[in-house]
This record gives structure tokens, sequence and C-alpha cells, in this order.
């Protein structure tokens, strides 16, 4: 017996990044994460947007539905009758636990190593980290709380 997956609630999830990304990368700390690369504005100008935002939302798609499997998986105990039964506890908090914890042991790992292999700054590698921990974190609890 597998979770029951809501895919109108996955596919919500995976438009977080999205949103989170505008406001993160946008008005609130743009300048900063610019900054930490080294671009300015006319750098970013350019390319194919269709293709960028498209890819990136697929990913997000992948990565919504990961969290979904991996909160489900940890939400499972045995009934009465020795039945696996998936999701027994849901909440907003109880999932962003999850989509935190599940971004700090295998998101950030992979974020850092990146940016050291890549010769980021310490201020990029951070920018970015705290930014998978909040979205991940708004995903998990959307995820859980929306059964």
């Amino acid at each position: 017996m597998f979770p029951e997956l809501n895919f109108l609630a996955i596919a919500v999830a995976a438009l977080i990044p999205m949103i989170v990304g505008a406001l993160y990368y946008g008005p609130i700390f743009g300048k900063q994460w610019m900054d930490s690369l080294g671009y300015t504005e006319d750098d970013l100008k350019g390319g194919n947007m269709a293709v960028i935002y498209g890819l990136a939302l697929v990913m997000a798609f992948i990565l919504a539905f990961y969290l979904k499997i991996n909160i489900e998986l940890n939400h499972k105990e045995l009934s009465n009758t020795g039945e696996l039964v998936f999701g027994s506890f849901h909440s907003f908090k109880h999932g962003a636990l999850h989509g935190a914890m599940a971004c700090l042991m295998s998101v950030l790992p992979v974020i850092v190593t990146l940016g050291l292999f890549q010769r980021s700054t310490a201020k990029n590698i951070i920018l970015n980290a705290i930014y998978w921990v909040i979205t991940f974190a708004l995903m998990g609890g959307l995820l859980d709380a929306w059964v």
C-alpha cells in the first residue's frame, strides 16, 4: 500500500519556488545576490526566459513530488490490525519541519559543495541556502496540510 498523492497540491507546491524566488532574488535580496555573483542587471538580460522558467518549473514539480513522498513515508505507522497506515498526522508546521529538514540534509550539502567547487562567495552560498530552506519549509507545510 502506497500513500495517495494529491497532484493538485504537488502542482501548487511547485509554484512556491517560483513565487518565493521572484521575491527573494528580486526586491528582497536581488541586489545582494547579483553582487555576490559579480553581476549587474545588464549581465542578466537576454537568454531564453521561457526555457529557463519552464525547466525551473519542471524541476520544482519534481522537488514537490519528492517532498510529498518523503513526508508521507515519514508519516507511517501500524494500525491495531498490523496494517501499514500512511498520513496519520498532517499540519502545516509539521510539514514545514519535514521540508526544512529534507533541505538541510539533502539540498544544503549539494548547494555548499557546488558553491565551493565553483568558487562562489560565502555570501552567495548563504543566500542560496537560506532561499532553499525557506522554500522547502513552505512547500513541505503546504504539502502536509493539503491532504
